[in-house]
């Protein structure tokens, strides 16, 4: 299987629980959810997306023909040190084009693999982290998983209705919205009301990361 990857780069992970971890940050193009084009976000099951996932122009992005020579990139990215290799897999929605043979690949070259999903498609084997984040008027397939991040608020979201998911971590986190305000008071609220959530800002913007 060919791969298209919109960006790959090396960084820190920037929200989440692994929230600060050196990483390489694959971006796959493509969704499920919304073209990725501006002419179609207001019609789109998701069109809050604050990501560029269309085409494979991005730094580090292309097109590549197996599983190998993906993998050698990411790793060339990483670079010589070989203790605690991780990759970060988005997209865009990565369960578009993860499988079995890319993940042999990443593994047979020493990496811990985190994938960040919207769960409307069941998530391949063998994955070490899985994030998934839920949007609604979507079937979220796969409840279960490492973290379970919302962003917030949703219309046509009961945090309620989630939390009986199979997951380690609820974290909730501020839409990024021109009412940045009254985004991050949305979720400051949920955190307090419903314990069982945990608050997860998206530091690499803070910081000026990637």
């Amino acid at each position: 299987m060919s791969y298209a990857v919109k960006e790959a780069f090396l960084t820190l992970q920037g929200e989440g629980v692994q929230a600060g971890r050196r990483a390489v940050f694959l971006r796959f193009a493509g969704c499920n959810l919304w073209s990725g084009r501006e002419r179609d976000r207001a019609t789109a099951q998701c069109n809050f997306c604050d990501t560029d996932f269309v085409g494979t122009d991005g730094p580090g992005g292309g097109k590549f023909a197996d599983a190998d020579r993906l993998a050698d990139h990411v790793a060339r990215l990483w670079g010589g040190d070989e203790d605690r290799r991780l990759v970060v897999i988005t997209g865009g929605e990565p369960m578009l084009q993860l499988d079995h043979a890319l993940i042999d690949a990443l593994h047979a070259r020493g990496f811990r693999i985190a994938v960040e999903s919207n769960g409307t498609i069941a998530a391949v084997p063998g994955i070490d982290w899985l994030c998934v984040s839920p949007k609604a008027g979507t079937e979220v397939v796969q409840r279960s998983g490492n973290e379970l991040k919302l962003v917030w608020p949703q219309t046509g979201v009961d945090p309620a209705d989630l939390e009986g998911w199979d997951f380690d971590h609820f974290l909730v986190q501020p839409m990024d919205c021109a009412d940045v305000k009254a985004s991050y008071d949305a979720a400051i609220a949920l955190a307090m009301e419903r314990p069982k959530w945990r608050l997860t800002l998206q530091g690499h913007k803070v910081v000026g990361l990637r």
